[in-house]
C-alpha cells in the first residue's frame, strides 16, 4: 500500500535531523519529496496563538476550498480543540516535540472531510524553532465539494510525540503556561474531548496508526 504523506514526511524529516532535535529550514530540498509536496504545508511560528501558513500546497487549499498561505492555523477550532493545539505546538517550538493529528472538518451538512496529518520542527534562526513543516492527507472519500469552504474544524486526536526522549520538567512547564486558556476551554466544551497523549522516546520508527 502507498504510504499517507504525513508518514512519507516524517520518514523524510527523521534522516534528515540526524540525531539533532530537528533540522534546519534551509536543509529542507523540495525535490526529495516531490511526491507529497501538494499536501505539504509550513507554518511560521509568530506567538503561543499565531501560526499563520507560509506555504501550503494545492491539493489542501483545493479540499480546504481557499488559499491557505497567510491564514492562521489555529483559527476556526472549538475552544478546547483551539488549547490543546497550541499547547502540542508549545512543545514542538519549545523542545523539539512532534505532533499528529487526526481531524475531521465539516464543509457542509452532508460533506465532512477526514484528515491525518504531522507538525515537525525546523530550526531557521539559529537553533530556534520557528518554522513547522507539516503534511495532511485525507483519509474519508474526497466528496463533491461544490465550492463550499469549511464550516467547523474538530480535533478527533492529538498525540505528541518524542522522537529520541522527553525532556526534564518539559511537559510540566507547557502546562503551567497553558493552564489558565486549557481550563477555561475545556470546562466549557461540550462533550467529551480528544486528550493530549504523550509516547516517550523509542518513536524513530513512527507509523500512522491503521484505518
Amino acid at each position: 500500500m502507498t504510504q499517507r504523506s504525513p508518514h512519507t514526511l516524517y520518514g523524510y524529516w527523521n534522516e534528515l535531523r540526524a540525531g539533532r532535535i530537528a533540522p534546519r529550514r534551509l536543509e529542507v530540498e523540495p525535490s526529495r519529496i516531490a511526491g507529497i509536496l501538494a499536501e505539504t504545508f509550513m507554518l511560521e511560528h509568530v506567538n503561543a496563538d499565531t501560526y499563520p501558513y507560509r506555504l501550503a500546497g494545492t491539493r489542501l487549499c483545493e479540499l480546504f476550498g481557499a488559499e491557505l498561505r497567510a491564514t492562521n492555523f489555529l483559527t476556526g477550532w472549538q475552544d478546547a480543540d483551539h488549547a490543546l493545539l497550541a499547547r502540542g505546538l508549545g512543545l514542538l517550538c519549545d523542545a523539539g516535540a512532534v505532533i499528529t493529528l487526526e481531524i475531521e472538518v465539516t464543509v457542509a451538512t452532508r460533506h465532512v472531510l477526514e484528515f491525518d496529518a504531522i507538525l515537525l520542527p525546523l530550526l531557521h534562526v539559529g537553533n530556534t524553532v520557528t518554522r513547522v513543516i507539516g503534511a495532511m492527507s485525507l483519509l474519508s472519500p474526497t466528496p463533491m465539494l461544490d465550492g463550499g469552504r469549511p464550516l467547523q474544524r474538530r480535533l478527533r486526536r492529538h498525540e505528541v510525540i518524542w522522537p529520541d526522549s522527553r525532556p526534564d520538567g518539559v511537559l510540566e512547564r507547557a502546562a503551567t503556561r497553558a493552564h489558565s486558556e486549557a481550563t477555561h476551554a475545556q470546562s466549557s466544551a461540550r462533550g467529551p474531548r480528544p486528550q493530549l497523549r504523550v509516547l516517550d522516546g523509542g518513536r524513530s520508527n513512527w507509523k500512522p496508526g491503521p484505518r
